[in-house]
């Protein structure tokens, strides 16, 4: 065997551990990048919220890192960057479509979050979730979840400064490893935070923001609508604004 066969093997072993390694954590879907004129045929396999939404939407090119998901979970590893982790059970990264058109981003992990690794599983991530299919007509798959802290703070309360300032730049990866068309932020603190402002969510709901060039549409947080269930109206018309943002249709518009 020549040195040029087995460097061709090495790179083949490398290339089928990589994919190994995917297909263990759930990856279904690899991003490719065209070397030539022709797209790449669609398959089975891709993301559904392609095919809910108009071609016109789905199809505009989405720059997007070349750091993915998979490398910004491991470079975050067993996180001790701040006291957050000394109460926590589990690291709740985010979940979804690797190559979301949307992107929620909430506060931080509650106690069924933290007990399951999962974002938004508790009631109040029901109600996200209700949003999401009910409203959206789309799946938890369609879309990508995460929250600014990876850690559940104690009692639930809002995460303070330094806490935000140590899981910060995990958050700004996340999304430009996704590329979204849009991103919800749910509450003051990813307002705040994404949009760098003092303005509360109060005052900025419903009002297009831009992040780094993306729109960005900020909105009550779930938790609160479980507390003012009244407010769940202005949300519906925040989450209407969205569709019409990504082209897709709204029910009872036309």
């Amino acid at each position: 065997m020549n040195e040029l066969q087995r460097e061709f093997l090495d790179i083949v072993s490398q290339v089928t551990a990589h994919l190994e390694y995917q297909k263990a954590l759930g990856v279904t879907v690899l991003e490719t990048v065209s070397t030539g004129s022709a797209p790449a045929a669609r398959t089975e396999e891709q993301p559904m919220v392609a095919e809910k939404m108009p071609e016109t939407a789905a199809a505009q090119p989405v720059p997007r890192s070349s750091q993915g998901l998979i490398a910004i979970r491991e470079e975050l590893g067993e996180c001790r960057r701040c006291a957050l982790h000394e109460g926590r059970k589990t690291i709740v990264f985010g979940e979804g479509n690797p190559h979301a058109a949307l992107v929620f981003v909430g506060e931080g992990p509650g106690y069924e979050e933290d007990q399951q690794g999962r974002p938004f599983v508790g009631e109040a991530g029901q109600l996200l979730t209700d949003i999401i299919v009910k409203g959206m007509n789309l799946s938890r798959e369609d879309v990508y979840i995460c929250n600014v802290v990876k850690c559940r703070p104690p009692e639930n309360r809002n995460p303070e400064l330094d806490e935000i300032e140590a899981c910060g730049p995990f958050l700004r990866k996340q999304i430009r490893a996704i590329g979204p068309r849009v991103i919800v932020t749910l509450g003051n603190v990813p307002t705040k935070m994404l949009l760098n402002t003092k303005e509360g969510i109060t005052r900025l709901r419903g009002h297009w923001q831009t992040y780094e060039g993306i729109p960005v549409m900020p909105t009550f947080h779930p938790a609160y609508l479980l507390r003012s269930p009244g407010e769940k109206k202005k949300v519906w018309e925040d989450i209407q604004k969205v569709m019409v943002k990504l082209g897709m249709v709204v029910p009872g518009k036309r």
